[in-house]
């Protein structure tokens, strides 16, 4: 495909070029035929799948949906591709599949009743697993088998999900809190009867804060060994642990941070994923011999790797500076989308602050040559169970553009800081996260990078509800608050909510509003919605299942009832949207307003 540069790109500011430029996910590819797969990608300009065929070259849009699509699944012998349909983007729908080369779809698993997703794993004949979870019915596990009705061979109240499918078809790992910590999974491999092989659960019943995920089957028939990830040693590692014979191995890995891996497609070796202080890097792990070796990538953050028949590894990196690619250790780049190229950024500094649960990283960028005090934006990521990463990020650039500095907190709650760091925001839920941003904050002053009367607090989902919540607790920190898509009514947002959130929700706080609800009233941003000076902008998609609109306008009213400043943007999506022009205009938006509330900060937006 010919690349042209057509006057609206040259006119075009940086910040929309880096939404609007292409971007593809880290290729899927079956099994059973290598040159097959799938992959998302945003260059219709919503974010939806493609099917790629290696061989030939080509390249075909899967779905086409208003509201765009991102989970699939390409079966293990390239003929098909299943993707999860919802409504607007409320998470709650069925799956569907539609034949590799281009055809109808229809129906996955008929006979099943639309529900949230709950995992989902293909085998070699033709069988699926499909996890769900209802509000009504908890989790279901079923087995669905070509021309036969579903047969449900799982069901708990609590949260679970399904893990993999071995091989050979005969053994089923499921992640579950049956336990009642749906932070922490313990794991249960069933036969396609529903008949229990092995249990594996390092919580001891829930009375201990370990938690254990799967991570996939031996890609060999017969081979009962499944790759296990644990925290038995204060962080995410590998283990293999063969579910038959009952033995587990301790891989013992000589690598600080959080740890995760995936099987070579030989079985031979597995392919390392180290996350450590918000970059990736990888390596292969031997077996055999136990010799680790480092695949050369480079430095940043890999988000995504797979290693291929033919032993070479795909991996999709990026930096903070420089935009991502999938890339392979064969050399080059493997999947280039067309079109216009995102412009670099400005690269991340590291920044480590003492704070009250320890010392506290946050990664910061600034306008190149700029000297502070600056108008910075706290921009706090969502999760909770989420890191900041020295990867390209396309909000922060924008805030960057207009001569902001962005500073980005891994709070406690955080991965790849250890197990502890993680866990420590339970019961005094956002008030443990907001005490190290402030920690941040006031060395951010204290160093001449910030302007304390230019603060800007901001982010999405967890980070709209930590923003809400520190506007109200933390009235004098902050000029500016912009919170998309958050947690403002916590009670109301507990009882709309899905009912996997639901469950974190009770682990978080050690029950529900009825039980604690001291709790909930103290980590609520409702119960300070009095006390917040700061202008308030609120983005919100009217069909989210994870920070319900109810629980928004409630918050809402209670601004517009004191009249204090603010601005509320709805759109029709739900937790997010995935229509690039749609995200552009809620960052217009988000730039604008603190542009007006800023006395002297930041540009124009442009």
């Amino acid at each position: 495909m010919t690349e042209t540069t057509t006057d609206t790109d040259a006119v075009m500011p940086d910040w929309e070029k880096r939404f609007r430029a292409a971007r593809v996910s880290l290729p899927d590819w079956a099994e059973q035929a290598p040159a097959r797969s799938l992959f998302v990608s945003n260059a219709s300009g919503t974010y939806e799948l493609y099917a790629w065929d290696r061989d030939s070259g080509e390249q075909r849009q899967v779905t086409d949906r208003p509201n765009g699509t991102t989970d699939g699944v390409l079966s293990p012998d390239g003929e098909w591709i299943w993707w999860f349909s919802d409504t607007d983007g409320d998470e709650f729908g069925i799956w569907m599949r539609q034949p590799f080369t281009g055809g109808e779809d229809v129906p996955a698993a008929p006979g099943l009743e639309p529900s949230y997703p709950s995992g989902l794993a293909m085998g070699r004949d033709g069988t699926a697993v499909v996890g769900r979870s209802t509000d009504e019915d908890g989790s279901t596990v079923h087995l669905v088998r070509p021309g036969l009705p579903p047969v449900e061979i799982y069901r708990h109240r609590e949260s679970a999900g399904v893990g993999d499918l071995s091989h050979d078809g005969t053994l089923i790992a499921v992640e579950h809190t049956e336990h009642g910590d749906a932070m922490h999974s313990a794991l249960r491999v069933l036969r396609p009867d529903g008949g229990v092989v092995a249990e594996l659960d390092d919580t001891e019943g829930g009375t201990r804060e370990l938690g254990l995920s799967v991570l996939g089957f031996a890609p060999v028939d017969g081979d009962t060994r499944l790759l296990v990830g644990h925290q038995r040693r204060g962080r995410w590692e590998p283990m293999i642990w063969d579910v038959v014979a009952g033995t587990e191995t301790d891989l013992a890995l000589d690598l600080p941070g959080d740890v995760s891996a995936e099987w070579y497609p030989d079985g031979s070796g597995l392919l390392i994923m180290h996350s450590f202080e918000a970059r990736g890097e990888l390596w292969r792990y031997e077996i055999a011999t136990g010799d680790l070796v480092r695949v050369d990538t480079p430095a940043g953050t890999v988000s995504g790797a797979t290693a291929r028949p033919d032993g070479t590894v795909e991996y999709l990196w990026s930096s903070a500076a420089l935009p991502p690619a999938v890339r392979s250790t064969a050399g080059g780049v493997v999947l280039d989308p067309p079109g216009m190229k995102a412009p670099e950024s400005v690269a991340v500094e590291d920044v480590w602050v003492p704070g009250p649960g320890g010392r506290v990283h946050a990664l910061v960028q600034k306008p190149a040559g700029a000297t502070g005090p600056l108008p910075t934006v706290f921009d706090i990521h969502g999760g909770p169970t989420w890191h900041d990463s020295d990867a390209f990020a396309a909000g922060p650039a924008a805030w960057v553009d207009h001569g902001y500095a962005v500073v980005r907190v891994n709070y406690r709650g955080s991965t790849g800081y250890g197990r502890e760091w993680t866990d420590a925001l339970k019961h005094r839920v956002g008030l443990i996260e907001l005490e190290d941003i402030a920690a941040v904050r006031e060395w951010a002053v204290a160093s001449g990078l910030a302007d304390p009367a230019r603060l800007v607090l901001t982010g999405g989902s967890w980070g709209g509800y930590l923003t809400l919540l520190g506007l109200g607790t933390q009235p004098e920190a902050w000029a500016v608050g912009i919170a998309a898509v958050p947690v403002a009514d916590y009670v109301t947002a507990y009882h709309d909510e899905m009912e996997a959130l639901k469950a974190l929700d009770r682990t978080l706080f050690g029950g529900s509003p009825e039980e604690v609800p001291e709790r909930f009233e103290a980590s609520s941003p409702l119960t300070y919605v009095d006390l917040v000076r700061a202008p308030v902008h609120i983005s919100a998609g009217v069909n989210d299942p994870r920070c319900p609109i109810r629980q928004v306008e409630n918050y809402v009213d209670r601004l517009a009832a004191r009249g204090a400043e603010h601005e509320v943007y709805r759109y029709d999506a739900g937790h997010g949207s995935l229509v690039v022009e749609e995200r552009i205009k809620q960052v217009r938006l988000e730039l604008a307003f603190a542009a007006r509330h800023l006395e002297g900060g930041g540009g124009a937006v442009r």
